[in-house]
This record gives C-alpha cells, sequence and structure tokens, in this order.
C-alpha cells in the first residue's frame, strides 16, 4: 500500500511536468518576434530573456483549470505567486545595493527583476498580481535611474581592487620546520608592542609569504610608503600597537580601493554597518571607507575599543575580522577567552581562525626584512596634496583641466569618491574636502572661478592642440562654436597653441552624432509622454527613439515600455547625462527662451563683477546673450571687478 501511493504521487507528478513542458513549448511557439531591434552601430547586449514576448491575446497554458482537477490539493503550487517572489528577491538587492552606491550590481538586480517578469511566458496583464508588480518594479527602478541620471553620471561607478586577504584566508599553508626554528629564533630578539609568537600556522603564513604569496607581500610593503607615517601617528594617538599597520597589509595591501567578497571595503577592509558606526559616511557619491586617512582613525579607534572588550589583542583582531559577536559567543561556549585556545577547540570560523596568524606571519617578516630578502624593496613615498573645501558639485574631469592634471590623479588623490562628481549635497555646514596635486589650489581657484557654480559638472576646459579649429572642437563635445566664441569673448576663428577654452555644454542635451551606451534602459511610459518629452528628459533625439522602437510619429498611445540607449560623454566609459527637475522647469544653458518673442517687457537690472566672470558667464546668468551684454553696456571687451554692468533680464 505505501509502495503504490508513492508510485501513485510519482505518476501524477510527472504527468504534471509533462502538461507545463507542452503548455510552455506551445506558448513559446506561438510568441511573436520582439519589436525592439537595437541600432545598427550598437552591439547592445539583450536585456529581455530569449523568448519573445507572450501573445497578449493567447491565455498562457498554465492557467488551463483541468490541469488542477487532475492535481491533489497538497501538490498544487502558485506559479504567479512563487514567480513574484522571485523578482521581489532581486528587486530588493537591487534596492540595498543601490543604498550602498553599488551602482553596476543594483542595474544587474533590476535587470534581472525586470526580465523575470518579461520572460515568463505570462500574459502580465491578465493577472492583477503581474501588473501590479510589473508597474511597481518600473516604477521604483525608473526613478531611482532618473536620480541617477540627474546625479549627473548615471550609473557609472568607480573600479575597485580584490581584496588580497580572500586568497590567503582560503589557504592551509604546509609547515615548513626550517622556516619555523629561524622565525623562532628571530621572535626572540624582536622589539614589538604586540605580543609575538610562534605557532604551526604563523610558520605556514610565512612559508607562503616566502614563496607564492612573496609577489602580494613585496607590492604591499613597497605601497605601504604612501601611507606609513600618516598611519602610525593616527595608531599612536589611539594608543593601538604600531604593528597593527600589518593588519591593513594582510586586508588590503594598503589599496584604498580593495573590496572582498564579503563587501568589505577599503584600506582597513570595514563592513557597511561597522563603518557607519565609526562615522564613516556611506552614500551615493562617498564612501570614506576609502578615505585613507578616515578610515585609518575609525579602525584605530574599533581596535582600541576591541580591545578594550576582550582585553587581548589576539582576541580584538579576532573580533575586528568576524564581529565581537562572534568572538564572544566562542569564548562563552568554551569557557576560554584565549586565540589559541579558540583555535584548537575550533570554536571560531576559519576565515577568522587564519587572520590572526596572517597577521603575525606579515608582521614578523615585515619586521625583520633582511632575512627574509625584503630589505630590497623600495617603498613609494607620500603623496603630498592641497586641499580645497567646496560647497558645489565639479566634475573631476573639469578639476583637472583647471589645474592641468587628469581625471586620474583627481581620483588617485580623492579615492572615497564612488563617481566622476563630488557630491551635490553640500552646503557651507557640510564642505566637501577636494585633494589637489600640490601646490595647485590657488591655480584651481582661480581657474574654476570663470565657470558658473551650477554648471561645474557639465562644462569643460579645452587645451588647444595644433591644427584644431573651432568648429572640431565643437563637435567633439557636441555644442557650438558659437557657444564657445561667445564664452571665451573671441572675436574670429583663430586659435592660439596652448590657449585654454571654456566649453559650454548644455546639460543633457545631446546630438545624433552621440555615441550611446550598449545597455538598454527600459523607460514605462507615464501619462502625457511623448517621444519629443521623453527624449528631452534623458537628452536623446526623438528620431534615435523612434529608430529602437519603431515608431512613426510623436504618439507613445499603447505603449507601456520604450528601450532607450543613453548618450555617453566623450571619452569616457560611463554614462554622462542628465534630466530635467520637473518637465518644463529648467532651462538649460545656451538654449533660447520664448519670453522674448513672447511680447514680454525686459527689466534692467545692474550687476556688479566679481572676480573670475566672464561676459558669457554673467550673460548666462541673467538669460540674455554676451551680444546683448555688450550692446548694452557699450560693446565693452573686458571685465574688471567692481565693474557695474546694466542687464536687461526678459526672464
Amino acid at each position: 500500500m505505501r509502495f503504490s501511493s508513492h508510485r501513485y504521487l510519482a505518476i501524477i507528478l510527472s504527468a504534471l511536468l509533462a502538461a507545463t513542458l507542452a503548455a510552455t513549448l506551445a506558448c513559446q511557439s506561438a510568441q511573436k518576434p520582439a519589436s525592439f531591434v537595437p541600432p545598427a552601430q550598437v552591439q547592445a547586449p539583450a536585456l529581455i530573456a530569449a523568448s519573445s514576448p507572450p501573445d497578449p491575446h493567447k491565455k498562457p497554458a498554465a492557467a488551463e483549470p483541468q490541469s488542477k482537477k487532475q492535481v491533489p490539493q497538497a501538490l498544487q503550487v502558485d506559479p504567479v505567486g512563487d514567480l513574484i517572489a522571485r523578482v521581489e528577491k532581486q528587486y530588493q538587492s537591487g534596492q540595498d545595493n543601490y543604498r550602498a552606491g553599488h551602482l553596476e550590481a543594483a542595474k544587474q538586480n533590476f535587470d534581472s527583476a525586470f526580465n523575470q517578469l518579461l520572460g515568463s511566458g505570462f500574459d502580465l496583464r491578465s493577472d492583477d498580481r503581474l501588473e501590479r508588480e510589473l508597474d511597481r518594479i518600473l516604477d521604483g527602478i525608473n526613478g531611482l535611474e532618473l536620480a541617477a541620471l540627474q546625479q549627473g553620471d548615471g550609473f557609472a561607478e568607480q573600479k575597485s581592487e580584490p581584496a588580497p586577504i580572500d586568497e590567503a584566508n582560503e589557504l592551509n599553508p604546509p609547515v615548513d620546520e626550517n622556516v619555523k626554528a629561524k622565525a623562532e629564533a628571530e621572535i626572540k630578539s624582536t622589539r614589538s608592542d604586540l605580543p609575538l609568537v610562534m605557532t604551526d600556522q604563523v610558520a605556514g603564513f610565512i612559508n607562503y609569504f616566502s614563496t607564492r604569496g612573496r609577489g602580494t607581500l613585496e607590492r604591499a610593503l613597497a605601497r605601504s610608503g604612501r601611507y606609513e607615517d600618516m598611519i602610525r601617528r593616527t595608531l599612536r594617538a589611539e594608543g593601538v600597537p604600531q604593528e597593527l599597520i600589518y593588519l591593513a597589509q594582510a586586508e588590503s595591501g594598503f589599496h584604498s580601493l580593495a573590496v572582498s567578497r564579503a563587501g568589505a571595503r577599503g584600506m582597513w577592509q570595514f563592513m557597511g554597518s561597522r563603518a557607519q558606526g565609526y562615522g564613516l559616511e556611506r552614500s551615493w557619491w562617498v564612501d570614506d571607507r576609502q578615505d585613507p586617512e578616515k578610515a585609518t582613525r575609525a579602525a584605530a579607534h574599533h581596535l582600541k575599543d576591541l580591545y578594550n572588550e576582550f582585553g587581548d589583542w589576539y582576541l580584538a583582531m579576532a573580533a575586528y575580522n568576524s564581529g565581537p559577536g562572534t568572538v564572544q559567543s566562542a569564548v562563552k561556549r568554551t569557557g576560554y577567552a584565549d586565540f589559541w585556545e579558540l583555535y584548537r577547540r575550533n570554536a571560531l570560523p576559519k576565515e577568522t581562525r587564519n587572520y590572526v596568524p596572517i597577521i603575525l606571519a606579515v608582521t614578523i617578516m615585515a619586521k625583520n626584512p633582511a632575512q627574509y630578502g625584503l630589505d630590497s624593496v623600495v617603498k613609494e613615498k607620500p603623496v603630498p596634496y592641497d586641499t580645497v573645501k567646496i560647497d558645489y558639485p565639479i566634475d573631476l574631469r573639469l578639476a583637472a583641466e583647471c589645474v592641468d592634471a587628469t581625471a586620474e590623479d583627481l581620483l588617485d588623490l580623492n579615492p572615497s569618491l564612488l563617481r566622476m562628481t563630488t557630491p551635490k549635497d553640500r552646503g557651507k555646514d557640510r564642505e566637501f574636502e577636494l585633494h589637489l596635486p600640490a601646490g595647485t589650489a590657488g591655480k584651481f581657484q582661480t581657474a574654476v572661478a570663470s565657470i558658473p557654480a551650477d554648471k561645474r559638472v557639465w562644462w569643460r576646459y579645452h587645451k588647444v592642440q595644433g591644427g584644431e579649429t573651432l568648429a572640431a572642437i565643437a563637435r567633439t563635445y557636441h555644442t557650438t562654436p558659437k557657444a564657445i566664441a561667445e564664452a571665451n569673448d573671441l572675436d574670429d576663428d583663430a586659435l592660439a597653441l596652448e590657449t585654454r577654452l571654456i566649453i559650454p555644454i548644455a546639460s543633457g542635451k545631446q546630438n545624433d552624432t552621440s555615441t550611446y551606451a550598449h545597455a538598454i534602459t527600459h523607460y514605462k511610459v507615464r501619462k502625457g509622454d511623448t517621444v519629443e518629452s521623453v527624449g528631452e528628459n534623458f537628452g536623446v533625439s526623438a528620431k534615435m527613439i523612434r529608430s529602437w522602437n519603431h515608431l512613426k510619429g510623436s504618439s507613445l498611445a499603447g505603449r507601456k515600455i520604450l528601450y532607450l540607449h543613453l548618450p555617453v560623454t566623450p571619452g569616457t566609459g560611463g554614462t554622462q547625462v542628465a534630466t530635467k527637475r520637473s518637465r518644463g522647469s529648467h532651462h538649460h544653458a545656451g538654449t533660447q527662451t520664448a519670453s522674448a518673442s513672447a511680447g514680454l517687457h525686459p527689466t534692467v537690472k545692474r550687476h556688479k563683477v566679481k572676480p573670475g566672470e566672464t561676459l558669457y558667464s554673467i550673460a548666462n546668468s541673467y538669460n540674455t546673450t554676451v551680444s546683448v551684454l555688450k550692446h548694452d553696456n557699450r560693446n565693452i571687451a573686458a571685465l574688471r571687478p567692481g565693474m557695474i554692468l546694466v542687464i536687461r533680464d526678459v526672464r
């Protein structure tokens, strides 16, 4: 009886699976070809599932009521509910990654959630739950993506480095008795504030760093020179043993951009929650875990707190790795507040059991460089820098152009910045400290003063090279020769070599010669949208939107989703486009308003010239033009601070 019951259930399950497979194949065979084709010049990866969207008039076979009659109540499932649960899981992961500033990971999560819905084989309009879920997902994703675009650099994200601790933690290196005996003799004469002991585990990692891991150790020792003085000074101020500098060496190799598989980040490998507890900011713009000085202060403070909690530096290091709760639990379970006893009893995670021996091995070797052939390693020198406090956002490429450096130079000096733009959410009470090459602070302040504060995310400086023309430069930056000439008070097209030009780029305005990102952006059509309004909002021409979506006119009636490829700024790999804060409420630089031709009477104002202002920056601030400004001020050619200008404002 028991056998036949199992067999009966097996037969029912087999029939159910066969029916489901047949229904799925039938549904797929009836589907129509996808209507969206990426532009010829862009090989966009398919973000929609390989199968085409289902025929909206065909009910999915899985919904046939007859199959339910054949399946016992206990075996009935809710495929729609299961699908929504999977979609929600991906969507929530995307939200978490977005809040943590991991935009690429967030976008992958969002795409997965979206594609699971569209590739499910269900008619999304036939089930209220699915339609509500699609609307919710699209609203959420579009809201975040539009916010990303408004910030100036979309989903472009800073690259990271793998944390070297991940590889070492997985090892169980063999013990070389000769290495162990030599190390035991050395530590007896090694001066150290941190107690040094020799065990098989420590000896095993000394053997590893002397052979397979030698390159990792040498590179970290060389890089330590950049930060050694600062770190030792900070550890001393907190009353932490100097030898704990080697914790950073083992964890990250002194790389500020190191990220572990578990998500720990920065030179001191802070997890997000722990970082917040020690005042390290994490936002869309910055991650202070990657700021060498701020993270070092936080790490020293945290290590001192852990020592005060456990009364032992080895336990403090173990708690730094796995969390104080893990170590406290191990101590309570065993009754031993001793790292090596916890090690022997296997009371700690494997990663934590390896962690302390790794740091001790690195410490012993670094403090005895001649014995381990490390005395030939040349340490890098600290990189000096100037600091300027700013309460406005600026693109690092513009900042670099102001001081004749490269964007990579500024990223290296400002590793806490997650994207190419400094934070926008700053004011006088929360200024951002921008690091610049040593001796360039004054040069920066002078150069940036010529760029209106609200254009410093968009505008550029360009140094004229041999043979360049105004027209060629304008094409490169997707602006016009006239706009560049007005911004720089140029009377003709002749350009002197090495001249630095202000390049006024209208925010969100790109033309059809733009380069477009490979990734597809899904936009949920809203009431009142037209091809033109969506194009204007994303900085994409209406012509390209029609091409990507096989549209002819301006109407979007009956369309739920548009497929877009976002513009990419010349010379960069990241999306560089912004949206308006609200439709029709924000005029971009360089665009003409209709107020003058609509019969409005201009008002007259007076403007006192400030240091660094140009005719173009003043004209732009008052929504007028350089030619009008010159005409109203006796064809003035040069400005002096304190000069009073007459302004006809037609807004």
